[in-house]
């Protein structure tokens, strides 16, 4: 092994000779650039002025805009990215079309970046809202915010300087709920426009609260919205003092006529209760009032308050 590892690298004179000298050679033209001196150059002197005065050009026009630095950073990004001016109006965030949004100034694709996020069920509950809208600038944001009108909002009566028109410039801002009014609804009458309109709540939960609703047969108090599933109980603290109900008129079961079927449907009800209330009926005849429930062992007094209001004896 060793002799034909000394066989494989051993060199003649010759070819030890041209391989010190390739080395030389790659060294030689890798140094010399830095020994040799950079070439001359030719300045244009006529295109050199020309380009000053464009620069000065542009400035001067910035200028007249609203300052270099305003004009310049916008123009690095294009045309599609320079701010707009557009027609200030009232409007509603949640029912504004994309052309009436770029009548307002705003870029297309923000327009359609406020669709997509009011399609998936986002909202806009307050004026400053428009702030958290991805790629809409805050100086566009300022600009818009003192004309948004939200439907089911009422504005406070200090809401807006003394003098304030839609003419008058965007000097003041909208600051949370120390600026708006919120609604109280009556639980049993608000469709999902209503719920939406309440914090915390998108349009999933306010329909999982009208079908919760539904399957019901009614709300008899406003405690039972906190029971609709997913419906943190944070949110629906902070939105129950905007809740009312208002003598409920529910949907009752005849306990004499309903079967099993019917009657486990019901969300506070269970099939062994249904069927136990069904079996009861058909060992002891018709019930006579709903207190002889409690001669069921799995109906307790706690079940019974719970389910009294959507039952009937007839």
């Amino acid at each position: 092994m060793k002799n034909l590892l000394k066989e494989y690298f051993s060199f003649s004179r010759k070819e030890r000779t041209g391989i010190i000298v390739l080395l030389l050679l790659i060294l030689t033209t890798m140094a010399l650039p830095h020994f040799l001196p950079d070439p001359p150059v030719h300045a244009d002197k006529t295109a050199l002025e020309n380009l000053k005065r464009q620069l000065s050009q542009q400035a001067i026009t910035a200028d007249s805009i609203g300052g270099v630095g305003y004009h310049s950073r916008y123009n690095k990004r294009g045309d599609e990215s320079a701010p707009r001016q557009g027609v200030l109006f009232e409007f509603d965030p949640n029912t504004l079309s994309p052309e009436g949004w770029k009548r307002l100034g705003i870029r297309e694709r923000t327009a359609l970046t406020i669709q997509r996020y009011l399609a998936k069920g986002g909202r806009f509950r307050q004026p400053d809202d428009l702030h958290k809208i991805y790629g809409l600038r805050k100086e566009e944001a300022d600009r818009l915010v003192p004309y948004v009108r939200i439907s089911g909002v009422q504005e406070a009566s200090n809401s807006r300087p003394a003098g304030f028109t839609p003419d008058s410039p965007p000097a003041w801002k909208y600051k949370g709920d120390n600026v708006s009014k919120r609604v109280v609804i009556d639980i049993n009458l608000a469709d999902t426009t209503a719920f939406i309109a309440l914090r915390g709540i998108g349009s999933k939960l306010a329909k999982r609260i009208i079908h919760f609703r539904e399957k019901l047969g009614g709300f008899h108090s406003v405690e039972q919205v906190g029971e609709t599933y997913g419906l943190p109980d944070s949110t629906f603290q902070q939105i129950r003092k905007w809740l009312l109900c208002a003598a409920p008129d529910l949907r009752t079961i005849n306990v004499n006529t309903a079967d099993a079927d019917l009657l486990q449907q019901h969300p506070y009800i269970s099939w062994p209760e249904a069927n136990a209330i069904v079996q009861y009926r058909l060992q002891h005849g018709a019930y006579a009032s709903l207190d002889q429930l409690l001669q069921i062992n799995i109906i307790s007094p706690v079940l019974l308050d719970k389910i009294k209001p959507y039952l009937a004896v007839k």
